[in-house]
C-alpha cells in the first residue's frame, strides 16, 4: 500500500504541474492533446486491452476535456468525444462485445429519421454537417460507450481507479483556475455565472467537471485513504475543486456532485450493519460541516453574492423571474415545437434555428431531454427511454455496483443543464452498465 500510497501522491503532484506548465506556456496545451491519444494508444496495444487499459484512457481524456478547452488545446470540440469513441472502438475489437447491447444500436437508430428531415430540408443557412456533429456527437459517445461497458467484470478497486483517471485532469484544471483567477473577489460583480472564475470557459462545463472532482476526490478520501498523508491529500483536493466549483456561479455541477455523495452515503448506510451506519453517520456529519466551511468561505469572498445565487436572487438580493438562467424560456420552445411535430420532430440542430424567431437568438438547447422531443419526435421519447430503463436492468443482477445511483444521477442532472456538451455524462453514464465486483471470487477446484 505505501507504493501505491506515493504512486498516487505522485501523479497528483504532475498534475499539479501541468497545470503550472500550460499556464506558463499555452501552446504546449495542443501539445499535450495531440501526444495523449498516440501514448493512449500505444498502452493498449501493448497490453491488448487485457485489463480493459481503453476504459482508463478514455476515463482520463474525459477527465481533461474541459482543461484542454479552456486553455485552447482541442482540436475541435468534439475531439475528446470522438477520441473516446476511437478507444471503445479499437476495445470492442480486443475484448468484442455483449449482443445484448444492441439496445444502443437500436437508440442511434432511433435518432436516424432527425437527421434525415435536417439533410432533406430547404433554405438553410447553416452547416449541416456541424449541426449534426454538435448535436449527436455526445448521444454517439455514448452509444459506443455504453456497447463497449454492457456487463463488462471489473473490480471495485479497478472501478476507483477509473474515477482516479478522471480526477487527475482535474487537477491541473483546479490549478490552472487559481492561476488565471487567484482573487475570486476580486471579478465578482453579481450572481450570474462567471467566465472570470472559470478560467475564461462556459461556467456550466467547468462546474460539471468539478462537480464529478466532488464525487470523485470525497470518494477518494472515504474509502481509499489508508494514511494520514492520504487523508490530508485527498482532503485539501476536495476542498480546493469543491471551492473553485462553488466559485463558477454555476449551480447546476455543484448541485449534482453533492447529490452524488448524498447518494453514495445512503446506499452506504443501507446495505451496512449497525456498526457501519454510526462510522457512515459520523463521515456525515463530518462532510456536512466541511461543506459548510467551504460554502461559508465562499460566501466571505464573493460579498454573499454566492449565498444570493443559490436563492435565485440578483446582487440586490430580489427574486429572479427564471429560476434556471433562462433555461425555461429554451424549453417552453421545446416542448411547443414538439407539439407541433409530434412523431418525427424538426430535425436534428433545427430547435437552434427556431429559437431565433420565438426568442430572437440562435440559442442551443441546455436540456437533452427537451431537445430529443423537438428535434426527434416521438422517436426522441423511445431513445430516452432506452437510455433510462437499461441500467435498472442490470442493477437488478449488480447490487454490488455501489457506485451506480450516484452515475445515474450524475447522467440524469447534467442533461438537464449542461446537455451532452462534455464527454462526461456519456461516459458516467456507461459506468452504470459495468458488473463490478467488490472482491476477487476465489478460484474454483477442479
Amino acid at each position: 500500500m505505501k507504493n501505491k500510497s506515493i504512486s498516487y501522491t505522485f501523479l497528483v503532484l504532475i498534475h499539479v504541474i501541468l497545470g503550472l506548465v500550460i499556464f506558463i506556456l499555452p501552446f504546449l496545451s495542443k501539445i499535450y492533446a495531440l501526444l495523449m491519444p498516440i501514448v493512449g494508444l500505444s498502452i493498449v496495444i501493448r497490453n491488448q486491452n487485457k485489463n480493459n487499459e481503453v476504459i482508463f484512457v478514455a476515463a482520463y481524456l474525459v477527465g481533461i476535456e474541459v482543461f484542454l478547452r479552456m486553455t485552447g488545446g482541442n482540436f475541435n470540440n468534439e475531439y475528446i468525444k470522438f477520441l473516446v469513441i476511437f478507444f471503445m472502438i479499437i476495445g470492442m475489437f480486443y475484448n468484442n462485445f455483449s449482443i445484448r447491447s444492441f439496445l444502443y444500436i437500436v437508440f442511434l437508430l432511433f435518432l436516424i429519421p432527425g437527421i434525415l428531415i435536417l439533410i432533406f430540408a430547404e433554405h438553410l443557412d447553416f452547416d449541416i454537417k456541424k449541426a449534426i456533429a454538435f448535436n449527436l456527437s455526445g448521444s454517439l459517445c455514448l452509444a459506443i460507450t455504453s456497447m463497449y461497458m454492457y456487463k463488462k467484470k471489473i473490480l471495485f478497486s479497478n472501478l476507483q481507479n477509473i474515477l482516479i483517471a478522471i480526477g487527475l485532469p482535474i487537477v491541473s484544471t483546479v490549478v490552472y483556475l487559481f492561476l488565471y483567477n487567484p482573487s475570486v473577489r476580486d471579478v465578482v460583480t453579481g450572481t450570474q455565472s462567471n467566465f472570470e472564475t472559470s478560467g475564461g470557459f462556459g461556467p456550466n462545463q467547468v462546474s460539471t467537471i468539478l462537480g464529478l472532482g466532488m464525487f470523485i476526490f470525497f470518494s477518494q478520501l472515504v474509502l481509499f485513504s489508508k494514511s494520514k498523508k492520504e487523508i490530508i491529500l485527498n482532503a485539501i483536493l476536495l476542498i480546493f475543486v469543491s471551492y473553485r466549483g462553488i466559485a463558477t456561479f454555476s449551480r447546476g455541477g455543484v448541485i449534482t456532485g453533492v447529490v452524488m455523495i448524498l447518494c453514495m452515503l445512503l446506499v452506504f448506510f443501507s446495505f451496512s450493519n449497525e456498526r457501519g451506519r454510526r462510522k457512515i453517520a459520523l463521515v456525515s456529519l463530518l462532510a456536512g460541516i466541511l461543506g459548510i466551511g467551504i460554502f461559508s468561505y465562499s460566501s466571505l469572498q464573493t460579498y454573499g453574492l454566492i449565498e444570493k445565487r443559490y436563492a435565485n436572487q440578483d446582487a440586490k438580493g430580489r427574486i429572479k423571474k427564471d429560476r434556471l438562467g433562462g433555461r425555461e424560456a429554451v424549453i417552453d420552445t421545446d416542448l411547443k415545437l414538439f407539439l407541433d411535430n409530434p412523431i418525427l420532430g424538426i430535425g436534428v440542430g433545427m430547435g437552434k434555428e427556431n429559437r431565433k424567431e420565438s426568442l430572437g437568438q440562435a440559442v442551443a438547447a441546455h436540456n437533452e431531454i427537451s431537445r430529443l422531443l423537438s428535434e426527434h419526435g416521438l422517436f426522441g421519447i423511445f431513445s430516452f427511454l432506452i437510455l433510462l430503463f437499461t441500467p435498472f436492468a442490470l442493477y437488478v443482477n449488480n447490487r454490488e455496483h455501489i457506485y451506480f445511483f450516484s452515475f445515474f444521477l450524475f447522467w440524469l442532472l447534467t442533461i438537464n443543464h449542461a446537455a451532452l456538451r462534455i464527454a462526461a455524462p456519456a461516459f458516467v453514464y456507461a459506468l452504470c452498465l459495468l458488473s463490478i465486483q467488490l472482491k476477487i471470487p476465489e478460484e474454483t477446484e477442479n
